[in-house]
């Protein structure tokens, strides 16, 4: 069984493979067919790469609903759930 150091330098290194190098081509919040789709009722924000893929941050591994991102960009704390 993995130690937790080492689950987490084993998924670092399988993501890192799908985004760096990528670009930030648009940044939206979720449509109401996303919110369809995802079964929610807040809007989260969703990160659209060169790429194709898209990233919209979740509040836990099961889809419970969008969450915000923490960020340390200037003064915006928070990417705010809407």
């Amino acid at each position: 069984m993995e130690t937790r150091d080492e689950l987490k330098k084993r998924w670092a290194k399988d993501i890192s493979k799908f985004l760096v190098g990528r670009k930030i081509i648009k940044v939206t919040y979720q449509d109401d067919k996303a919110l369809e789709e995802f079964g929610w009722h807040e809007c989260g924000v969703q990160i659209h790469l060169s790429d194709g893929a898209i990233l919209t941050p979740m509040r836990d591994d099961e889809g419970n609903g969008p969450g915000a991102i923490a960020t340390n960009y200037l003064k915006l704390e928070v990417i705010p759930v809407i």
